[in-house]
């Protein structure tokens, strides 16, 4: 899809939802992505953040340190 396309069609998405509730939350999803400047998320992070996350990421590489979708929803049915 080119960029005219997307963009009819992403008119054509919006037109068809009556939900005033779901129109607001894409709204603010696509204002904050659009106001969003790259990088800005990791420069907001502290050095033990930064490296916290860079370790988390390095250990999702090893499927021993991956948790099932049954394990995480047991692990966090008091959230759900």
């Amino acid at each position: 899809m080119n960029t005219i396309e997307l963009k009819n069609n992403f008119h054509h998405l919006i037109d068809s939802i009556d939900n005033e509730q779901m129109l607001a939350n894409f709204y603010h999803i696509i204002k904050a992505k659009t106001n969003a400047k790259t990088g800005h998320l990791w420069a907001s992070l502290n050095p033990d953040q930064k490296e916290a996350l860079l370790k988390a990421f390095t250990e999702s590489d090893n499927p021993e340190n991956l948790l099932g979708y049954d394990a995480m929803k047991e692990k966090h049915k008091k959230w759900l």
